[in-house]
């Protein structure tokens, strides 16, 4: 196992949907999908936005495209223009996610790693 950024074996996007944020995060490869359905789970994703995400965590999976689908319950302050925070919409939390370090397994990154 090696530690990796998730943003090397998965892209992500976010944006709001009320009071809480949506997070899709597609992987790679087929591999890296099912290594994530099994890693990325909702406490850890809960864990990650501790400061952010004050109501539950969902996760829902989309395999036909390789995708976990994650909603940040209670993490805008409001929402829309009732927020005062400075990303009332969401858009930094794919970002965010991707920043989350992952133990993976070597074989599933990228052979052009670190070229």
């Amino acid at each position: 196992m090696v530690k990796v950024l998730l943003s090397e074996i998965a892209l992500a996007r976010s944006g709001d949907k009320g009071d809480g944020s949506n997070v899709g995060v597609l992987a790679r490869s087929p591999e890296i999908y099912e290594f994530l359905v099994e890693y990325l789970t909702e406490d850890r994703v809960k864990k990650h936005f501790h400061a952010i995400a004050k109501g539950d965590i969902e996760r829902f999976l989309a395999p036909n495209i390789r995708a976990l689908n994650f909603l940040l319950h209670d993490s805008l302050g409001g929402g829309g223009s009732m927020s005062l925070k400075t990303d009332a919409q969401g858009k930094t939390h794919g970002l965010g996610l991707l920043l989350m370090e992952v133990d993976c397994p070597e074989d599933l990154l990228p052979a052009d790693r670190g070229a």
